[in-house]
């Protein structure tokens, strides 16, 4: 990935004009301004056809799924098993049956964080995630702590919105179990080196649990070649469906691990003296799952694969680059996380301003921005704020567009000076 401080020319190969045509939502007006969205750490817009293979579902086969043996329940079996293997192949996991279906990042946690925590984490066991973890990974390894009588450790940050590698490295010791990271910050765009991380906590005896919520739509993830023990993924950060998102985990673990919840499909054999439970990955879905949005979720990856995850990430850092530039030129913006690698996300503030006040009067301009402290409590005590503004880039943003936002912050100043 490229580095802000060495930032590419402001071009793109990509197409943007045909990319954004193909997102209806992007067509419309708010405020009487052209929609600008920079919300996309919270969620991606959505193309034309996951909208289209959503309604396609429920007009031309609704029929539940694995128990059917009619036509339409065989058709849904297939498109949601091929969603499977598609996400087998866009993380480059080993084995389909590695691929868990969720509802988000924060189930995959929480799945995690009950089965594998309760079952292997003991008293006087660590645990150890950062300073800039989303609440979802931080709450649910506090429940296990708090349940097990283990300790949960923190690995500080510098003020840059970088990771202390030599603090995490005296953290690491035989104690420690787990270790609970994320790919990229929702809050400051910092990429990790969680290649790194992983390896030192397998020295350890560690296993290692990756949040990639906000990397997998926007930089390759192979988690063989990063050799991750867990990684999940929100198909609504990724161009796909809300409630749909994925636990990936070697198979070895997996299958020692119990199951999450109880119900339909999780079973082999059920008697009211005896439950066997079934293989992987059925073993962790129980009951219906959302059919209709995983199955639309093959097409996010698709159109992601279509579009080109490094063309991808070459014009996000562009945008990224060019926004710095403009914001870092305003003499009222002080910018939030200026690690060396980060995806497209630019987090500030303005002094004497709150961030709710600004992201409303930029959303009188047509722009949509995150305010506050984005779940991530924490990491705002640790840098001293109540909160930031928050724009993040996809695909489809342009720079015209980043030039509309410096435009507002400009009036902004001046209509409240």
């Amino acid at each position: 990935m490229m580095s802000i401080t060495n930032p590419p020319p402001f071009v793109t190969t990509l197409d943007i004009r045909s990319i954004r045509d193909a997102f209806p939502v992007l067509k419309q007006q708010v405020n009487g301004h052209p929609l600008v969205y920079f919300d996309n750490a919270a969620t991606t817009q959505k193309p034309q056809q996951v909208i289209h293979a959503l309604n396609a579902y429920y007009q031309e086969y609704n029929a539940n799924i694995h128990r059917g043996v009619h036509a339409l329940a065989d058709k849904a079996t297939m498109a949601y098993e091929k969603t499977r293997e598609m996400v087998q192949t866009f993380i480059h996991a080993q084995h389909v049956e590695e691929i868990i279906f969720v509802r988000g990042v924060t189930e995959a946690i929480n799945l995690v964080a009950a089965s594998y925590g309760r079952t292997l984490i003991e008293e006087g066991d660590e645990i150890l995630i950062s300073a800039m973890e989303h609440h979802a990974n931080i709450v649910p390894w506090q429940w296990i702590c708090q349940e097990r009588k283990a300790k949960l450790n923190v690995i500080p940050i510098s003020d840059e919105g970088e990771i202390d590698m030599e603090a995490y490295h005296q953290l690491l010791s035989s104690r420690t179990k787990l270790v609970a990271v994320n790919h990229a910050s929702n809050t400051l765009g910092t990429i990790n080196p969680i290649k790194e991380i992983i390896r030192d906590a397998h020295h350890a005896g560690a296993v290692v649990l990756i949040d990639g919520a906000q990397s997998a739509a926007h930089i390759p993830v192979d988690v063989q070649d990063l050799d991750c023990d867990f990684y999940c993924l929100s198909a609504h950060k990724m161009y796909g469906p809300t409630g749909v998102g994925v636990l990936y985990g070697k198979k070895e673990l997996l299958e020692r691990m119990p199951p999450y919840q109880g119900g339909g499909e999780m079973i082999r054999e059920v008697s009211f003296e005896h439950t066997t439970y079934n293989e992987l990955p059925y073993k962790f879905e129980a009951g219906t799952p959302n059919i209709a949005d995983v199955i639309a979720f093959q097409h996010a990856m698709k159109f992601i694969l279509e579009v080109g995850l490094d063309n991808i990430a070459v014009h996000e850092q562009a945008l990224l680059a060019y926004a710095t530039e403009k914001t870092e030129n305003l003499s009222f913006i002080r910018l939030i996380g200026t690690a060396r690698e980060k995806v497209g996300v630019l987090s500030f503030v303005i002094e004497g301003i709150h961030p709710f006040d600004i992201g409303q009067m930029l959303d009188a301009r047509g722009i949509a921005v995150r305010t506050g402290h984005h779940c991530t409590q924490p990491l705002m005590a640790r840098l001293g704020l109540d909160g930031t503004v928050r724009a993040s880039f996809a695909l489809y943003n342009t720079f015209e567009e980043i030039d509309q936002l410096v435009e507002g912050l400009n009036k902004i100043i001046r209509f409240l000076k």
